[in-house]
């Protein structure tokens, strides 16, 4: 069995990490954190010695309204709160590719690929729920014109 096969992270456990904060989906510093298995102080580090590498489309600071908004929608215990007295980072998809450049731990490698197909699954929910929706709307437009008749 490789290293990469040791490291299981469930799917799920992933998908309940991602966030919609700015109207885009993104992960937080501190769950990244965790995935990667070393602590957020490390991952902000490196963040800030590589920040050519994450514009604002990439990653972008909390503020503490949207902090404070956010705590009150989704962190519900004390442990929750754990690691975030400072405003978390919010990583977008791109800003989680790029985290693969910054952290080069095979651990943090096999959770980015991870990460990016569940983003890639959650793009193809999406365009299906659209398919579906553009499909029943015509069916139903065409069923009332129908019973016009």
């Amino acid at each position: 069995m490789s290293p990469l096969e040791n490291v299981v992270v469930p799917d799920e456990v992933v998908m309940s990490k991602i966030y919609m904060i700015r109207d885009q989906k993104v992960m937080l510093d501190r769950d990244l954190a965790k995935l990667y298995g070393v602590e957020t102080k490390v991952l902000k580090q490196s963040v800030r010695r590589n920040i050519a590498r994450f514009p604002e489309d990439f990653m972008f600071e909390m503020t503490k309204e949207e902090l404070e908004n956010w705590r009150s929608h989704f962190v519900t215990s004390k442990e929750d709160r754990q690691g975030l007295r400072y405003m978390p980072f919010c990583f977008t998809e791109q800003g989680v590719t790029m985290l693969s450049c910054v952290l080069n731990s095979e651990r943090a490698i096999h959770v980015n690929i991870q990460i990016i197909r569940i983003y890639t699954r959650i793009r193809e929910m999406v365009l299906l729920i659209k398919t579906y929706h553009c499909w029943w709307s015509r069916l139903k437009r065409s069923f009332l014109s129908r019973i016009r008749k």
